[in-house]
């Protein structure tokens, strides 16, 4: 399984791109990014959006995914998947021709270049050449990571939470799993920010450890690019082999 970072970052700054990673060239998880690390192309080639919640830095890459369909002349869809809060604010919020056109009607309500589809929870089902489960977190609207595999190898993806426990609990006893991607977005200093808004710090992130599947390697997305050394350095003294921060642009094999 290959996850390539089209984004790593918390927010957008100069050269740091918002959450996005794109798996077997196929599959977004999350879409902060899109035509800015992808060329025509390659978007062309994107079937499906697994999306853990509508807030700005996670999909507005859907939006410019769309349009870049639309007047490319896609041959099929993007079908933006997750349950059903998510993909409601999407209509609701996001693509109803106010905010952005409505591309699930465009260039026509029957051959649309964008399609939405609702999971159910904690519930394994079938999306591309993947199974998926979304698990809700805690953030601050109805949110859910996924635990995502091929049937041999898989990993698990936080979304944005603050300290969870349903994740970690579905995560358990399961085989294959190479990696845990979990979100980073403040540094110690701004734990009450954090806990505000349900993010998580390095040092929440040393307290889920306990929690969290053992011997899993930990991968680390979603650091604010403005506290963006500060939260590297503080992660670095977490006394654990199995944390790394993903590098933006970056190809990792499963």
């Amino acid at each position: 399984m290959k996850i390539k970072v089209l984004g790593a970052f918390g927010s957008e700054g100069l050269g740091q791109r918002p959450s996005a990673f794109l798996v077997n060239d196929r599959i977004l998880v999350d879409a902060g990014t899109v035509p800015g690390a992808l060329t025509v192309d390659e978007q062309l080639e994107v079937e499906h959006a697994l999306l853990s919640h509508p807030h700005l830095d996670h999909v507005v890459g859907l939006a410019f995914l769309t349009d870049t369909l639309a007047s490319a002349g896609a041959r099929r869809p993007v079908t933006a998947t997750s349950v059903e809060p998510v993909i409601q604010g999407l209509r609701t919020h996001a693509f109803n021709n106010v905010l952005w056109p409505d591309f699930s009607a465009i260039p026509s309500p029957s051959a649309p270049v964008l399609r939405f589809r609702t999971l159910a929870e904690e519930a394994e089902q079938r999306v591309g050449d993947l199974w998926v489960t979304p698990v809700p977190v805690d953030h601050t609207v109805p949110t859910v990571g996924f635990i995502i595999h091929d049937g041999e190898v898989g990993f698990i993806y936080s979304g944005d939470t603050g300290p969870t426990d349903r994740l970690w609990r579905a995560a358990r006893g399961l085989r294959g799993l190479r990696a845990l991607v979990i979100e980073c977005a403040f540094p110690n200093r701004l734990e009450g920010l954090a806990a505000t808004s349900r993010h998580l710090t390095p040092s929440l992130i040393q307290r889920e450890l306990d929690k969290i599947p053992p011997d899993l390697p930990i991968w680390i997305f979603h650091i604010k690019p403005q506290f963006y050394q500060e939260t590297v350095e503080q992660l670095a003294r977490i006394d654990s082999p199995r944390i790394q921060v993903l590098e933006q642009g970056k190809t990792y094999t499963l």
